[in-house]
């Protein structure tokens, strides 16, 4: 992430979307407060949708433009021309909040997200062109945190605010406004600092496009036929977008339905409490999307989606079982963290797959489809909420929805579920670094060889890769009741005594197909921690393929409790264990079983912790 802040252009790039977003919740939590003390019951749900869906509306209608605009245009002018725009529509607020129009400032909700509809694909589209390829999910992780900041810093600093100039004597809406009306100030002076931070982001347009926009065809509807063709050229593009769309689709109806539930089931009034409360979603999501950059450090990590989707899926059940407001919090804090390790694996999984010359196409139509669902299921909620239906009944809908969502993200990243479960569960007790990942080939087939001293060896070996190990296993241990289905999925190869010929044909076969192989060649597990014998069993397979061989060390997970001798008071139980693995320079397939021995003694040597 450090080296992600170093690009010059990156700071100036996220306080102008932190500001962005700021403003935006600013004068959302300005209106939804203000219907809020005003209304409620069912009337209150239907209202805070409505506010919510007039700022879904805009990337709906924008979809088409928007895309054309981030494609045609340098995309950090359209970040600074929509600044512009976004100091005229603040303006505007201001005026409608010193006349007490209220209606005219739930309409300027409108406004604004049309400019955010705008800039929204440039937004996105920016970060690859900016941070590129390598930091293109630290990128997204610090976009996202940032966003998050900012409506976690929008949502507290207007409410307090809000509840600082509020007094029980207001009895309209237009009262609230009147008295609030100095607010507006600062939704303008966020705005002029944003224009300004804006037009100092360097232009980095490769290649100017030179696309013409005809406005027949986008009222006839053909971009909008024709963008939809090019999102879903590639189906995990498309399938992304469903997820995300999905994963939105609840999170407005939580934050839509919340305040009423707290008001009737809850009795609390105060919406400092209220947003406090939703708010603490932020921080959540802010941990989230670090954490999930740092699972993101060597690939995009889309094993994270499916554990984000059971945990957003688990505390939308939860909620309506709970009381106790501090517990709320701690479980929208916890639905901030699984949110993040949705968003932002997604995100950069649809930039990286995106052509350059499309991705603002891509990104605009991927806010087109999420808003889409949003949008109606706010307005699914509204007509739920008319007819009275209650909150709590809304939240298990929404739990439902849930349950689609994880199936269809376990399904489509199954293998990389479990390696981000195994991941999860590892970094609670171990701090991993890999060094010499650039001697590991990425065009070629890699047969690894190297020590075995712990039963997570193949773990260990397999978190800075994307592309999956073959580890060839003993057959006794690969038919494991339990673990068989898995061992199978991650297309183990079972070796035993007696055919170990026809185990080394099937690693043989895998490494023609430029395939990861991996193979401990002492034969078990350490006893002593010292290099044992190297069997010459992988000298069996045929050479005639395009590869090399990667000799590798593990150091720091000896006498652990998953090694087979434990040293006794060695560390603190809460401390976690430092495990390095050293990756050799590639060998060449010839390589001799004590040739390889000696190679791997001296990387011991030279690198063991002391």
């Amino acid at each position: 992430m450090r080296q992600v802040f170093a690009i010059i252009g990156v700071t100036n790039y996220l306080l102008v979307v932190f500001l962005n977003a700021f403003t935006d919740l600013g004068h959302k939590i300005i209106i939804q407060n203000t219907v809020f003390k005003i209304y409620d019951g069912e009337l209150q749900i239907i209202l805070t949708a409505i506010v919510n869906a007039l700022i879904l509306l805009p990337f709906i209608l924008m979809f088409s433009p928007s895309g054309f605009l981030a494609d045609r245009f340098a995309k950090n002018k359209i970040l600074e021309y929509s600044s512009v725009f976004a100091v005229v529509i603040t303006l505007g607020i201001t005026y409608s909040y010193y006349h007490g129009m209220f209606y005219t400032a739930f309409f300027m909700t409108f406004l604004l997200a049309l400019q955010s509809a705008i800039y929204g694909p440039a937004k996105y589209g920016y970060i690859k062109e900016l941070v590129g390829i390598k930091h293109i999910s630290a990128g997204n992780g610090a976009v996202q945190a940032t966003t998050t900041v900012a409506i976690l810093g929008g949502i507290i600093f207007y409410t307090v605010l809000f509840e600082g100039m509020y007094s029980e004597e207001l009895s309209t809406k237009e009262d609230i406004l009147l008295t609030i009306a100095p607010l507006g100030w600062l939704l303008v002076g966020s705005s002029v600092l944003e224009w300004f931070l804006a037009s100092k982001l360097p232009n980095k347009m490769l290649q100017a496009s030179k696309r013409k926009f005809h406005i027949k065809n986008y009222l006839r509807g053909d971009y909008l036929l024709k963008n939809l063709r090019i999102i879903k050229r590639k189906k995990e593009v498309f399938e992304a977008i469903i997820a995300l769309s999905l994963f939105w689709s609840i999170s407005q109806v939580v934050l839509a339905i919340f305040g009423e539930y707290a008001k009737s089931e809850l009795g609390v009034t105060n919406t400092i409490f209220v947003q406090g409360v939703m708010a603490l979603a932020g921080i959540g999501m802010v941990g989230g999307a670090f954490m999930a950059a740092s699972f993101s450090r060597y690939y995009i990590h889309t094993g994270l989606v499916a554990v984000g989707a059971f945990g957003v899926t688990t505390i939308v059940f939860l909620v309506p079982f709970v009381s106790s407001m501090i517990l709320l919090a701690f479980l929208f804090m916890l639905f901030g963290i699984f949110s993040a390790f949705i968003m932002v694996p997604l995100n950069a999984q649809m930039q990286f797959l995106s052509p350059t010359v499309h991705l603002g196409t891509i990104l605009a139509g991927s806010n087109f489809i999420q808003n889409i669902f949003m949008f109606t299921f706010l307005m699914l909620t509204t007509v739920f909420a008319y007819f009275g239906m209650n909150a709590e009944v809304l939240f298990y809908l929404m739990g439902v929805v849930g349950i689609y969502l994880t199936y269809m993200v376990f399904q489509r990243y199954l293998v990389m579920t479990f390696w981000a479960v195994m991941e999860l569960f590892g970094r609670m007790r171990h701090r991993y670094t890999y060094v010499g990942l650039e001697n590991i080939p990425q065009d070629k087939a890699v047969l690894f060889l190297g020590n075995h001293v712990s039963w997570l060896d193949w773990i260990i070996l397999q978190l800075p890769h994307e592309k999956r190990i073959n580890f060839m296993m003993d057959k006794e241990i690969y038919h494991w009741k339990f673990f068989h289905p898995i061992f199978k999925k991650g297309e183990v190869i079972p070796v035993s005594a007696k055919a170990s010929k026809d185990a080394f044909k099937e690693a043989y076969r895998r490494l023609r197909h430029n395939k990861m192989v991996a193979l401990y060649p002492e034969g078990g597990i350490s006893q002593d921690g010292t290099l044992g014998t190297f069997y010459r069993g992988y000298e069996l397979i045929p050479q005639n393929y395009d590869g090399v061989i990667v000799p590798f060390y593990i150091d720091g997970v000896f006498g652990s409790i998953f090694s087979k001798y434990k040293k006794k008071n060695s560390k603190k139980f809460f401390k976690r264990r430092e495990i390095t693995v050293h990756f050799g320079e590639a060998l060449p397939k010839e390589m001799k079983a004590q040739e390889l021995h000696d190679i791997i003694s001296k990387m011991k040597e030279k690198n063991e912790t002391k």
